[in-house]
């Protein structure tokens, strides 16, 4: 069953939305389309508010701990947390109220793919893969290719998505977070391809995010996926200064899901 999924994304501490190919060291080249003058739990309790799960906090680059902490104190056991994840911290991030960890360039020393660092991360959560979320948000490279981007989405790594990495990666986590790093932030629409190929790669939950403007998104990435692909928005939301969207008619979408799944 496709559903909306929020998410809280800090940066430098306050509550961003961000145009994701720009995420790169240099603040001149930051392109930003609204910063909340809400701090992280107020959308903490918002989510917990309508009940929903599955919202992940991401912090991009440092300076986001407090803020982080503060969203997982309101909603403790049902946030997922991800920026800066490694095997020293992904079990202190459980202690601190997440839900579950997510975690990106830490696998990727150098831009190489470390089976090693991945084994220690589950290692450090007691084996526990329930715990675990992979987020291999790529870029688009060619017709029909993605590879994994690291670094803020900067970086290429060797990893390239499809069949073949997704199952390697399924038996060693609960569920794959994918950005498509070109879309985010732009609310030009979803990377349809890209949809369409997890919904066929992946036997675990998958949320896609990048590029999501309206509740017909929801129902594009529902159509293309058979239900099996999650959609997140950010930009586009009434809540993060979007006029695409009300978010209160993401929480009903899902409800009407919900609703649907019961009926049938």
């Amino acid at each position: 069953m496709t559903r909306f999924r929020p998410c809280i994304d800090l940066h430098a501490g306050q509550v961003k939305q961000i145009v994701g190919g720009t995420l790169d060291s240099e603040t001149s080249q930051l392109q930003t389309n609204y910063v909340s003058p809400n701090p992280a739990g107020h959308y903490a309790a918002l989510y917990r508010d309508s009940n929903l799960e599955g919202a992940h906090v991401i912090m991009l680059g440092p300076g986001n701990t407090a803020a982080a902490e503060q969203a997982l104190a309101a909603w403790p056991g049902h946030l997922q947390v991800g920026g800066g994840i490694t095997d020293d911290n992904a079990a202190q991030w459980i202690e601190r109220g997440a839900s579950k960890v997510i975690i990106t360039s830490y696998l990727f020393p150098d831009g190489t793919f470390s089976q090693d660092r991945l084994n220690s991360v589950v290692g450090t959560l007691g084996g526990d893969t329930s715990k675990l979320v992979i987020d291999l948000s790529c870029r688009r490279k060619g017709e029909d290719r993605w590879f994994v981007a690291m670094n803020k989405w900067q970086t290429l790594t060797d990893m390239e998505v499809n069949q073949e990495s997704i199952k390697l990666l399924e038996p060693f986590c609960s569920e794959f977070l994918i950005h498509a790093a070109d879309n985010e932030g732009l609310q030009r629409g979803i990377d349809e391809r890209l949809v369409q190929k997890l919904a066929e790669w992946c036997s675990i939950p998958v949320t896609y995010a990048g590029g999501g403007r309206n509740l017909d998104d929801l129902e594009l990435v529902k159509q293309l996926s058979g239900g099996k692909v999650d959609l997140t928005i950010g930009s586009a939301l009434d809540c993060f200064g979007g006029t695409g969207v009300k978010y209160e008619e993401c929480v009903r979408w899902n409800q009407d899901q919900e609703a649907s799944e019961k009926d049938n």
